[in-house]
């Protein structure tokens, strides 16, 4: 068998760590063994040293593997390996190769502040520095030490260095964070916010009082006296947080699970009043915000976890820039929107999905079967000529040739679809102790995806799932298909020093586990956990009373009373001067009834309110669905979020009064 032999691939050379959690892959040959003409984008693989090659598959020792999947389980993987192997000698074009740049000391945790919103901490621009300040003072205790481990660690080697300019000491920097939390928390708010974001405080405050470690109202409610079903997903408390009340509770010991690899938990969201925030339903400035939070969090959680993060960075090459196959997504959107305007998907990746459900799904061994590989690369050359004209002929394409087609767009990715700077952080998910936790990293993972890279993986998530319902026909289960998959995704041969037969086993089974998460709990892992929302809000909060601090200084400085009178009045809420205590006005410019005064009560929720307007019959609201027109919240504390159906509007109110209500169609 000749699965680990070298096939024609890109190299993707790249440093990786020496402790015990470097990930190994398959040994490929030199890349001067591979001629450039014969280089292929799908294959991302290191050009060190591997002294031994391996030419069968490897010996299995199933207390090694996360799951104890055994060889008949593994076989789908082990074939698809071979597959590719075979469409690669078939599809010998020419290609760029993928380049990761070794980090020079110090150059990781740089990137990571820089990446996180916080290279400010360097800058010698009062400003700038102090609202990181403010940044810092909505993290938990267990992001904190996050950021101060990376701080610390720069601030050395900057020294070491000698570089020109001031590099503050990281007790200072955390000694400023503390104080800009006390002034932010003394200026005056609302009541109603204060009264909730009170609640909220030992979750973002928990390194000033050790007592607030589990969050919200948590410490007269530990977890040894409420037991917690372990198919809950908390996402009001910090992942990391959580993990660190964990570690040594009597309950929670870290140890791998042993459920039968068939049997993953039903992990489920409890209902939150104030709404569940998907992604896509946040304005991009506060998804700017979410992104820094999830990766100071993912870090945190695999700080504590004993896992080792550092992302990876390919410098930037040349690549095509136009064609279907091994062109990058950004540059197939641009296209694509030229012809199809606001297209979020790939259209060929959208178009091969639908001409494989149009043969429908009940073919057996679909995604296993591979197509013909001399017709999958005529289909493929005649593709780059032909799509984009709209003459190519899709009725002449067979469904197993469209699956390996749809296959080969992911691998021939310039670079993979979960990006260079966090496959083997996606990878290493399968290193975490419990399966919670795993879940728990996946969906921070999914929030640092690029768009591009995360819309097109939902659609991918979302269509293997529909294959997977017609299991019974097609005998295509949900580890037959992750196991297909994931050789796909995952292709990132030789990450590690030396390679060992056992080591190919743990990668493929672990990376197969990956899959599996993604696929079965997709819905959840689009959720942007709650703690985060509400560490945005808090930003926004506090961005905004120094916005009207300085108003107030300007207004003084005029010295106009009628201006400064004048200027209140453009700042008051038309809630506060028109609507009374308890009633919100929700605004619809779309509809036939523009505007309503809606009494709020306990049970009343965002659905109410939109099938209320949508009640009011005219020819507009004819033309509209209910499932087009959704409830926004807008400013206050939000800078716009789409509210779910099942959103309680008075527990939401009060988490945010200043905000206004509109309902519009999502992604006007």
């Amino acid at each position: 068998m000749n699965w680990l032999s070298a096939s024609p691939g890109v190299v993707l050379t790249a440093y990786h760590p020496s402790g015990n959690n470097a990930l190994a892959g398959s040994p490929a040959k030199e890349s001067e063994e591979t001629s450039p003409s014969s280089r292929r984008s799908g294959q991302y693989t290191m050009n060190h040293d591997n002294s031994k090659k391996s030419t069968e598959r490897p010996q299995i020792d199933r207390s090694s593997s996360q799951d104890s999947l055994d060889e008949l389980s593994m076989d789908d993987y082990w074939k698809e390996l071979e597959n590719i192997q075979e469409t690669s000698k078939n599809n010998q074009r020419e290609q760029e190769v993928v380049v990761v740049k070794e980090p020079d000391e110090g150059e990781l945790e740089e990137e990571w502040l820089k990446e996180a919103g916080l290279s400010n901490l360097f800058s010698e621009s009062t400003g700038e520095s102090l609202d990181s300040m403010v940044f810092l003072s909505t993290l938990t205790r267990t992001q904190t030490a996050a950021v101060q481990k990376r701080v610390e660690t720069l601030s050395q080697t900057l020294r070491k260095k000698n570089k020109p300019y001031q590099v503050p000491d990281v007790r200072d920097i955390f000694r400023q964070q503390s104080d800009a939390k006390e002034k932010v928390s003394g200026e005056s708010e609302p009541s109603s916010v204060t009264a909730r974001e009170n609640e909220n405080e030992a979750q973002d405050e928990v390194k000033d009082d050790p007592e607030f470690s589990l969050g919200i109202s948590e410490k007269t409610t530990l977890l040894e006296d409420v037991p917690v079903s372990e198919t809950d997903i908390n996402l009001e408390i910090s992942f990391a947080e959580q993990a660190a009340n964990l570690k040594d509770s009597s309950i929670g010991k870290m140890c791998k699970d042993k459920e039968d690899d068939t049997q993953l938990p039903n992990f489920r969201l409890p209902k939150d009043k104030t709404g569940t925030t998907k992604i896509g339903d946040l304005a991009p400035q506060d998804m700017k915000k979410v992104y820094s939070l999830a990766l100071i969090e993912l870090t945190a959680l695999y700080d504590l976890l004993g896992t080792e993060f550092k992302q990876q960075k390919a410098i930037k090459i040349k690549t095509k820039d136009s064609g279907l196959f091994g062109v990058p997504l950004s540059v197939l959107l641009e296209q694509d929107q030229k012809k199809v305007p606001g297209t979020r998907i790939p259209l060929i990746f959208h178009k091969l999905i639908s001409q494989i459900e149009e043969a429908r799904l009940d073919t057996e061994g679909l995604l296993r079967i591979p197509g013909v590989a001399a017709r999958v690369k005529s289909l493929c050359q005649e593709l780059e000529a032909k799509f984009y004209e709209g003459t190519f002929n899709w009725e002449s394409v067979k469904q197993h040739d469209a699956a390996s087609l749809l296959k080969l767009f992911i691998r021939e990715l310039p670079q993979p679809l979960l990006t260079v700077e966090y496959l083997k952080a996606f990878q290493d998910v399968q290193n975490l102790p419990t399966k919670k936790h795993q879940l728990q990293a996946l969906n921070l993972l999914v929030l640092l995806l690029p768009e591009a890279n995360r819309d097109t993986l939902k659609i991918l998530l979302e269509f293997l799932q529909r294959v997977i319902e017609h299991r019974d026909k097609n005998k295509m289960t949900l580890n037959n298909v992750a196991m297909v998959m994931a050789p796909n995704l995952f292709t990132f041969h030789g990450l590690g020093s030396k390679t060992i037969e056992q080591s190919e086993f743990v990668m493929a089974a672990g990376t197969a586990n990956v899959m599996r998460f993604m696929i079965k709990y997709q819905k959840l892992l689009w959720t942007i956990p709650k703690f985060i929302v509400n560490q945005v809000r808090k930003q926004n909060t506090a961005s905004q009373k120094k916005e009207k601090k300085d108003k107030a200084m300007k207004k003084l400085l005029k010295k106009m009373a009628y201006d400064k009178e004048k200027h209140e009045k453009q700042d008051k809420s038309p809630n506060d001067a028109d609507v009374p205590q308890g009633v919100i006005r929700v605004q619809a410019p779309h509809l036939s009834k523009v505007s309503m005064a809606i009494q709020l009560t306990e049970e009343l929720k965002a659905s109410d309110i939109v099938a209320r307007f949508l009640s009011q019959k005219s020819g507009v609201v004819q033309a509209l669905k209910k499932e087009e027109v959704f409830l926004y919240e807008i400013g206050g504390n939000i800078g716009e979020r789409c509210l779910d159906d099942d959103t309680y509007m008075k527990d939401l109110y009060q988490l945010n009064p200043n905000a206004e209500w509109v309902i519009k169609c999502k992604h006007s």
